[in-house]
């Protein structure tokens, strides 16, 4: 007769490989989470920038026809209600745009609220009656090449 060793596999995982898995999520999670977030605020430009220039290009078809700059939302088919006036949010609420017009000149401004606060490289966007488009970070300073692909 012989003698078997009876030996009895446990299955699952040790303590240190579960310390291990958690370590290295939690070094994936603190890199990944502040990409996330900071690739959402810069997908968000897009949605000023298509504002204001949407805005820019209604004043000069405005202009074109009436030969005057106008301030009025009705006026330029962003609002069917007549008491309405600028600023009015745009972007899911990511910024306000506001116009300043003269009769012969304007300018659109798109500025940061609510979370995109947030990024603060590209708080301001600006496009004038001769084009000229400009941008601004949370200092006020001149950050154009930047938010201006």
């Amino acid at each position: 007769m012989s003698i078997h060793s009876h030996r009895t596999q446990t299955a699952g995982f040790t303590l240190v490989e579960l310390m291990i898995t958690v370590v290295i999520a939690s070094v994936l999670l603190a890199i990944a989470i502040p990409s996330y977030r900071s690739s959402v605020l810069k997908s968000r430009r897009t949605d000023a920038r298509n504002a204001v220039l949407d805005l820019a290009a209604r004043e000069q078809r405005y202009y074109s026809l009436q030969n005057t700059f106008t301030n009025l939302p009705l006026n330029l088919g962003y609002s069917t209600d007549p008491r309405a006036t600028f600023p009015m949010n745009v972007g899911s609420n990511y910024y306000s745009v506001d116009i300043t017009t003269t009769a012969s000149t304007f300018n659109v401004t798109a500025t940061a609220i609510n979370s995109q606060t947030a990024d603060s490289q590209c708080q301001k966007f600006t496009v004038t009656d001769t084009g000229s488009r400009t941008a601004l970070d949370s200092g006020g300073a001149d950050d154009t090449s930047t938010c201006w692909p």
